[in-house]
């Protein structure tokens, strides 16, 4: 185990150690919040189904505390940008909404404020239920914490799972979807690749899709990774490079032109019939289960993602929320109470039955909700292994992507080989680790 995974595990130990025994009975929302009734707390949402949800929920929250939640809406694209200018600028917003890839840029910039840092100044607003074991472990990790310190509650996070035609799949002679990724490739491809039907669909348009949702996805259940443990580029390593090679010999058993596929194509793809399995976020649920965008609504089934030689390795994607550093006392004491009641316990039923995605493991011991949301049983398991650092967490990502999603496409093309393309990447990647600081020391190994 490396040493940033021994630090994350320990803050997390000492998180779910210290959870909030030292409240005293009786204690209420609407009693912590009295303090700061009045007060406004700024935060940015994204245009998704987990954000809506929570935002239907929020007039209760108002009512009880008397705080008032001002949303600022952003489409992903811009979410980041917004976030920075007013963080470098010490402008309005009290709330980070931090994806998986953006932690490690917030907490070195001091924008956030650790959660025990909240607890030691405000232990009268800490919830006595904040619970943090119930919180998967692996979404607090990953979601949450940053160099061994836990700045974030897990929200709005997603698994990559298998969604599959049971019909398609039933035609072809097949009772339940591929266990491996190989048996994917080997068995179902040819079986369900015929008639202008495709056996599967894997999301690769040249842009975070391709980074992420398509290169990463490949390289990790084969055994392979984007760095070693010294930060050099881990992409000519056996594990990685098999990865990267199954990914071109699965390319017979897609749509032409898949490289061009983003989510939309690729989930619409699936909706229409044409593809008879994709593998994609958890978000997608509803709107392949539902009739009025799916047409395959009635055959639709979920499982965990198939496993590679190293495992079940899903994509694992999502945010945390984080009281901002530049908030004044009463807002960042607001800002706590309202992180913590969105992503609470006695909240999660109702954010899942709304849209949303909780990371409370109680939740989904309901058995009529697992009933009526088919993805939790395989959300579930998906949740159980799995690499926080799917997309490495430092603030180079942004960077590190542009030059994978360039040569990812090329390779996927068939214009530069996986060796090539690998070489080419681990050439720039670590050109930009260089540079930030990671070989002589400036920075800490940590992502």
């Amino acid at each position: 185990m490396t040493l940033k995974k021994l630090l994350c595990s320990a803050a997390i130990a000492t998180a779910l150690a210290t959870g909030a025994h030292a409240q005293s009975d009786g204690w209420s929302l609407a009693k912590a919040a009295e303090p700061y009734k009045g007060t406004t707390v700024d935060v940015v949402f994204l245009l998704r189904p987990g954000y809506e949800a929570i935002e239907a929920m929020l007039p209760e929250f108002e009512k009880e505390t008397g705080i008032k939640i001002n949303i600022i809406k952003h489409p992903y694209e811009n979410a980041l940008g917004e976030q920075v200018r007013d963080f470098v600028a010490g402008g309005d917003l009290d709330i980070a909404l931090i994806d998986l890839v953006w932690i490690g840029s917030f907490a070195e910039n001091g924008w956030i404020v650790p959660v025990d840092k909240i607890r030691e100044q405000y232990p009268d607003i800490i919830d006595p239920d904040l619970d943090m074991a119930d919180f998967f472990p692996l979404t607090l990790d990953a979601f949450g914490t940053w160099d061994g310190t836990v700045y974030g509650l897990p929200f709005d996070n997603y698994s990559g799972l298998m969604f599959y035609n049971a019909c398609m799949l039933k035609d072809a002679g097949f009772d339940g979807p591929p266990e491996t990724w190989e048996e994917l490739k080997d068995t179902y491809g040819p079986a369900l690749t015929k008639d202008g039907k495709y056996a599967f669909a894997l999301q690769s348009k040249r842009n975070e899709t391709q980074s992420a949702d398509s290169f990463a996805r490949v390289i990790w259940p084969f055994g392979g990774s984007f760095l070693d443990d010294n930060f050099k580029s881990n992409l000519m390593s056996e594990g990685s490079q098999a990865g990267l090679k199954f990914r071109q010999d699965l390319m017979q058993y897609m749509p032409d032109g898949i490289v061009a596929y983003d989510h939309a194509e690729t989930v619409n793809a699936f909706a229409q019939g044409d593809v008879a399995m994709i593998t994609e976020w958890s978000a997608f649920y509803s709107s392949v289960v539902s009739p009025d965008t799916s047409a395959v609504a009635d055959c639709v089934e979920i499982a965990p993602e198939p496993k590679g030689p190293a495992g079940r390795k899903p994509a694992l994607g999502g945010f945390s929320l984080a009281v901002a550093e530049q908030a004044d006392e009463a807002e960042k004491a607001a800002a706590w109470l309202f992180i913590q009641w969105a992503t609470s316990k006695a909240n999660a039923k109702e954010y899942v039955e709304r849209g949303g995605v909780s990371a409370r493991q109680s939740v989904y011991n309901d058995e009529e909700l697992a009933k009526s949301k088919k993805f939790i049983p395989a959300l579930v398991e998906s949740w159980q292994e799995g690499v926080p650092e799917f997309r490495p967490r430092f603030a180079e990502w942004p960077e590190i992507t542009e030059i994978v999603q360039e040569w990812g496409t090329k390779m996927m093309l068939g214009e530069v080989s996986t060796e090539d393309g690998a070489k080419e990447i681990g050439t720039r990647m670590e050109e930009v680790l260089d540079a930030a600081g990671y070989y002589d020391g400036k920075k800490p190994l940590v992502q």
